[in-house]
């Protein structure tokens, strides 16, 4: 069977049928409705939550959180029911902020902004990218019930109601993606989030993806609670990206509830298999966020199995965080030496290379298909290089063996293997 990707810098492959399992991805849907008639009706209809027209005044500083353009989120179309909904309550243009909630990842430009927002949004107002690096821009918000101390973008502080835009799927640190996640880590300095993240390095994926409730979120919530998340408004999208549904209110409340329907989209029911090629459509910019590849896979990989990790990764690594090309991907026990020598201090990479390495270096072997990574590199990270795809599968059955099992996952940025 001939298997092809997202990516047209990236040929596809011939898999023997004898070996393939299967070619999974996410689920379509036959829903018709519009966007904007869907955040309305999630907007006139909160879950958990009073109304905005009970909860604003006219006079109110409103700031509204959005997600960068590493989500697939319809951020502009989502705008363009909320902002003329806000001026009919009486709140005026200039009171109105957009902050995007970048994490750590580097700063958005002008045209991505407008790519994401829209023109019209970007020219009338007042938008902003957070910079967590920059202590002068957060404060300090309180602490979690476990002890981790909460500090943010202080506009969040400076503003009486703050709204937080995003979408719902699968997510190895938090289980899911979306709620007050736009907060921590969207809003939230290094520190907090490092030590967040840090708690889901601690336990496997399958203690985590796919569960809503878990050590991760609850502190995520408790962050987002302190530095005042009011009302969230977040979709959840099938295969092509379209809004299936619209949740609004609580960020606990109306984020439950998307994720037992983002559940049902991104959940699929996947074989384990001796050998998995993974892309990681749609978080194709950087290694940073094609992880999420790598992620998914480790509930399909048999042990010693073969992981292949399909992905363009245009702006390579990870700009914003050299620390992954010095160290690679390590062991749990590695990380921590590292921690301990203040070797490395930022938690969230910390997360990240134990994540990752705990698939492709304890559990299983990684291969990677990358154009914009050199051979040099990958093997620096702990990856085998191959050129093509097929060059990557046919090592990987000459280590396994003839009879070796293959599953591909596709749109694997965001799917949720159930076994």
């Amino acid at each position: 069977m001939f298997v092809d990707f997202y990516y047209q810098e990236i040929e596809g492959l011939e898999i023997p049928d004898e070996n393939l399992l299967g070619v999974f991805k996410p689920k379509l849907t036959e829903n018709t409705a519009d966007v904007e008639s869907l955040v309305m009706e999630a907007i006139q209809n909160p879950i958990g939550s009073d109304k905005l027209s009970e909860r604003l005044k006219p006079s109110d500083k409103i700031l509204i959180l959005s997600d960068d353009n590493t989500r697939s989120t319809p951020v502009d179309k989502i705008l363009k029911v909320l902002l003329p909904y806000l001026q009919e309550l009486g709140i005026k243009k200039e009171n109105i902020t957009i902050l995007m909630a970048v994490g750590t990842h580097r700063p958005m430009s002008r045209s991505e902004l407008v790519d994401k927002l829209g023109q019209y949004v970007v020219s009338e107002y007042n938008v902003l990218n957070h910079l967590w690096d920059k202590e002068e821009q957060n404060m300090y918000y309180g602490k979690t019930s476990r002890g981790i101390e909460v500090w943010g973008n202080k506009l969040l502080h400076e503003s009486d109601f703050i709204i937080g835009l995003g979408h719902i799927v699968p997510h190895r640190v938090a289980g899911f993606s979306g709620g007050g996640k736009i907060v921590q880590p969207g809003v939230a300095n290094g520190k907090s989030t490092g030590e967040t993240h840090w708690l889901s390095a601690l336990v496997s994926g399958s203690e985590i993806m796919g569960k809503r409730d878990n050590i991760v979120r609850e502190q995520i919530d408790e962050a987002a609670r302190l530095m005042g998340l009011n009302f969230i408004i977040n979709v959840v999208q099938d295969l092509k990206g379209k809004v299936v549904r619209v949740f609004a209110g609580d960020l606990v409340t109306a984020h439950r509830a998307g994720c037992e329907l983002a559940k049902e989209v991104y959940g699929v029911r996947i074989p384990k298999a001796d050998i998995v090629i993974t892309d990681s459509y749609p978080a194709d910019i950087e290694l940073w966020q094609a992880a999420k590849g790598i992620y998914s896979s480790e509930l399909v990989v048999k042990e010693e199995g073969y992981v292949i990790l399909v992905t363009p990764c245009p702006e390579g690594v990870a700009k914003t965080h050299p620390e992954i090309e010095k160290f690679g991907y390590l062991f749990l026990k590695e990380t921590e030496k590292l921690i301990e020598k203040k070797e490395l201090q930022e938690l969230s990479v910390a997360a990240h290379l134990v994540h990752v390495g705990r698939v492709i270096k304890e559990k299983a072997h990684g291969i990677m298909v990358c154009p914009n990574i050199s051979d040099e590199l990958k093997e620096k990270l702990g990856f085998i290089p191959a050129a093509s795809v097929q060059e990557a599968l046919a090592y990987a059955l000459d280590k396994k063996g003839k009879n070796a099992s293959i599953v591909v996952m596709l749109h694997a940025g965001e799917i949720l293997p159930i076994n």
